[in-house]
């Protein structure tokens, strides 16, 4: 009997790790692998736009819903004034001064009294003669003279709604509306009523009013931002801004100018929707947010299980395809075997080569035919790639080689500019050196056009570094081959970031006060003539002068570096109260100015009034001393009928004079601009 021997088959797990290196199988991979990735990105899409429309419309109904609810509440503000005024129309002044009947005339207006939860009516002197609430009629000693509100119903002679305040009788937050009464155009009384903040007298079902289910917010806050209803009682009187779900919203708001815009505005604030609408009249917001995520959790339900189906329906596309693949990729296990030693020196280029026909033939023939012809390139590109890299080692500047918009060569200056290992330039993409996707863009048609006209390409680009920093390059490029664009391109660099920055100060300093850094007057006419040059749709714009009150005693006194430290100091004040797209200018000496484009009047005085309250908030510490300084500021609003910039300034420049007139430290408007006519302006002010 003769023992046979015979070499041991490969166990299960080497037949597994041969497979799954074969090319067939990775190429099975891959398909399944697209296939994958196309069925998720398209499931992904599809949800991720119905998730943008959905997100969209819902948006434009929650702005719809907070300006439907901003008109009902300045409805209703509308409504208790007119209630006032009705009230007011037949109380007389016989009747103020006598108790019993005032009493029995407030006892008599049930109505009025179910509207507010305090009706008072005072003498101008302040004195409150009576006062009713749900415990009756009362005549108690409490004088309002000292009131913001009284006193400005008293001077300006019409209702006034006042800001929130703790009320004297009660101690709880309340709004007041107020209504005068007046005869023979005095004014002999103020009857009023008040609105307690906390049992929502005012907004109720304005607020409370929401789906229980929903998650959406609701709350209405005055012009500075206070909360005047909210679902949480407790956060009456706070900030908006401490509200996490409203608080980046309302800052945004609030550097936007704090616009209170009846039309309603879409503002940001992550993961919510957030809308607002301004309150006529009291200049209230009311304010909406709901969660976006309660508004996709649906979609997102949708995208798992369409998932869990894409799964399924890979998997079976799966198998499918692998047995495909092992069926018609079979004859290229020969030639596999043969390109391994395709580069192989030591054998012979045009042996050993597989058979066959089709595909698999044609590239058999090709392969063979290209290592026939791998000695001679190789000892070619050798002798090119010798004289290269003794060219590019020996220049002064960056130099590189590109093809088809990838590195092939780079000096050893170029890899140093860029802060990069030579083996992490090859083969990469060329628009990795640029600062920006944007600019890499922008540079191709230039180049094309320069090579075009036969001449070099010559420009100045940003680039960037391996460590994210950036600098500037002059960048210039010749075409190895005009007739033959794929021939490559040989670029060189020059390092300019110096001669940038000296041209930058000298550009930004034509355009700057160099104390203050403010926009100076020769940048204020180029603006003020671009606003003309696209008049009217320049509509609405302002023009605000500033001349600071009592600054001179500060050079007298304190000298003026102390002066000039003020100067600094007012210039800071100012651009922390204007909006992002404002100019403000320093004209020169104590005189600033500001370019308000698309503002309109009330905005434009607003912004004044602040700029002006800023300044005068400004204390100095100089040598021991406390300096301080004022400002007069005149406001001129743009006209279609303003002639030019000129006219313009001047009616600003008169406005500011007649607040320094009226005793300093005011905003004057100019009711209409200067008008330049026939050589000679005409000023119309208040």
């Amino acid at each position: 009997m003769i023992e046979e021997h015979s070499t041991p088959r490969p166990s299960r797990f080497e037949r597994l790790a041969g497979a799954l290196a074969s090319l067939k199988l990775r190429i099975t991979f891959g398909a399944i692998a697209a296939l994958a990735l196309g069925i998720g990105l398209s499931t992904t899409l599809l949800v991720r736009q119905a998730e943008r429309a959905t997100i969209l419309a819902q948006s434009q109904r929650e702005l719809t819903e907070a300006v439907r609810t901003a008109t009902m509440l300045s409805q209703r503000v509308v409504d208790l004034q007119r209630a006032l005024g009705a009230t007011a129309a037949q109380l007389d002044e016989a009747t103020l001064t006598d108790p019993a009947r005032l009493g029995a005339f407030i006892e008599s207006k049930p109505v009025l009294r179910g509207l507010f939860a305090t009706v008072f009516v005072a003498t101008p002197d302040g004195l409150v003669r009576a006062i009713a609430d749900p415990a009756g009629v009362r005549h108690p000693t409490l004088n309002l003279a000292d009131r913001d509100y009284f006193s400005r119903t008293l001077a300006e002679q019409r209702p006034i709604v006042s800001e929130p305040l703790p009320s004297r009788v009660s101690a709880e937050p309340v709004l007041i509306f107020t209504y005068p009464l007046k005869a023979a155009g005095r004014v002999y009384g103020v009857i009023a009523g008040s609105l307690r903040l906390t049992s929502r007298d005012l907004l109720e079902d304005l607020v409370d009013g929401l789906d229980p289910d929903s998650a959406a917010l609701v709350v209405v806050t005055d012009a500075l931002g206070r909360i005047l209803a909210h679902p949480n009682r407790g956060r009456v009187l706070q900030s908006l801004a401490d509200e996490p779900r409203l608080g980046q919203a309302f800052t945004h708001w609030a550097s936007s100018g704090s616009a209170v815009e009846p039309e309603g505005l879409r503002l940001p604030q992550p993961h919510e929707l957030v809308s607002a609408g301004g309150v006529a009249g009291p200049d209230w917001m009311v304010w909406r947010a709901l969660p976006e995520a309660q508004l996709l959790a649906p979609l997102h339900q949708a995208r798992q299980q369409a998932l869990v189906w894409a799964c399924g329906l890979v998997a079976l596309v799966s198998l499918a395809t692998l047995a495909l693949m092992h069926w018609l990729l079979r004859p290229l296990s020969q030639l596999e075997q043969r390109a391994k030693s395709l580069f192989d020196a030591a054998q012979d280029p045009q042996t050993g080569w597989p058979v066959a026909g089709g595909e698999i033939g044609r590239l058999a023939r090709v392969l063979r035919h290209v290592g026939g012809e791998r000695a001679q390139l190789e000892a070619f590109n050798t002798q090119v790639l010798q004289k290269l890299g003794s060219v590019m080692a020996a220049a002064p500047v960056g130099i590189c080689f590109t093809r088809e918009h990838r590195f092939e060569l780079v000096s050893a200056d170029f890899c140093r500019m860029f802060g990069r290992a030579e083996h992490e330039l090859l083969g990469q993409a060329a628009q990795m050196i640029y600062a920006s996707n944007g600019d890499y863009q922008t540079l191709g048609p230039k180049v094309g056009q320069a090579f075009a006209r036969g001449a070099p390409y010559e420009g100045e680009w940003q680039m960037l570094r391996a460590d994210g920093s950036h600098f500037w390059a002059r960048l210039r490029g010749s075409p190895v081959d005009a007739a033959d664009r794929n021939a490559g391109t040989i670029w060189t660099l020059d390092n300019i970031d110096d001669h940038i920055a000296a041209r930058t100060l000298l550009e930004w300093s034509a355009g700057h006060d160099v104390l203050t850094g403010l926009a100076n007057r020769k940048m204020l006419d180029q603006r003020l003539a671009g606003v003309f040059e696209v008049m009217p749709h320049s509509l609405p714009a302002a023009v605000v002068m500033i001349d600071l009150d009592h600054f001179k005693p500060i050079n007298d006194t304190a000298g003026h570096a102390a002066g000039d430290a003020m100067l600094k100091a007012v210039a800071a004040a100012i651009t922390s109260r204007v909006r992002a797209t404002d100019l403000v200018v320093r004209i020169g000496g104590d005189e600033f100015a500001l370019l308000l484009e698309r503002c309109a009047p009330e905005v434009a005085m607003r912004i004044a009034e602040n700029v002006r309250a800023a300044i005068t908030g400004i204390e100095l510490h100089w040598e021991q001393r406390h300096l301080r300084v004022g400002a007069s500021l005149g406001v001129a609003s743009l006209a279609a009928e303003t002639r030019d910039a000129d006219a313009w300034m001047k009616a600003a420049d008169a406005a500011c004079y007649r607040a320094k007139a009226a005793g300093r430290g005011t905003v004057v408007a100019a009711v209409r601009p200067l008008l330049a006519q026939a050589g000679h302006g005409v000023i119309a002010d208040d």
